[in-house]
């Protein structure tokens, strides 16, 4: 069987952890190995990394030094998590990867597309996903779902920030439709994890 690699994508409160763990047991109930794994992460690097991009007290950040330390932890991701267990034949599902940075950093802080895309070019080899999908829900009741008392240093960032990180999800999509699965996350769990799935299915030969 042939390994696959696919991404969840999304501002946050859209639900995408609940759609990685449901896939992730589908797939394991149909006897696929696979990897759950998310971005920044994956790798003890990468989860030291995502501590600094995370901690709400790292205010002071630039959107460059923000930029760069995501795509560090991409390469590390990318070299120890995802090329070796494509080759092996298995599944990668990644909550992030790459268009998360074009969306945030590059829609949302305003940072070069093209010159983020160069970083992340140098960072993954030209990995690009078999799948993203991208739960797409109007920013007021995403954030509306995050706890407000455990929000993290982006989590914390106004909803003028997370229409612009949205409407270039959006964009990222329309330029690639045939790599996308773009969905209304605001539908029921079922609802959504059975669309996932029928693309899935698609993606993996299954049907």
């Amino acid at each position: 069987m042939r390994g696959a690699f696919i991404v969840f994508e999304g501002i946050d409160g859209v639900g995408k952890t609940t759609q990685l763990f449901t896939l992730f047991h589908e797939l394991r109930g149909r006897s696929r190995k696979v990897v759950l794994t998310r971005e920044p992460g994956g790798t003890p690097v990468g989860e030291a990394i995502r501590r600094v991009l995370l901690d709400a007290e790292n205010q002071e950040m630039t959107p460059e030094t923000e930029a760069l330390l995501y795509a560090a932890a991409r390469a590390q991701f990318v070299s120890k998590v995802v090329r070796p267990t494509l080759e092996r034949g298995e599944v990668v599902l990644s909550d992030r990867f790459v268009d998360s940075s074009l969306a945030y950093q590059g829609y949302g802080r305003g940072l070069d597309l093209e010159k983020l895309a160069q970083v992340n070019m140098l960072a993954t080899g030209g990995l690009r996903p078999d799948l993203t999908i991208l739960l797409d829900m109007p920013v007021v009741t995403a954030l509306g779902r995050l706890e407000v008392g455990r929000r993290d240093r982006l989590e914390l960032e106004d909803t003028d920030f997370y229409d612009r990180v949205r409407r270039g999800y959006r964009r990222l999509a329309s330029a690639d439709p045939g790599r996308y699965l773009v969905l209304d996350a605001d539908r029921e769990v079922e609802v959504l994890a059975a669309a996932v799935m029928e693309r899935v299915e698609v993606v993996l030969g299954l049907v």
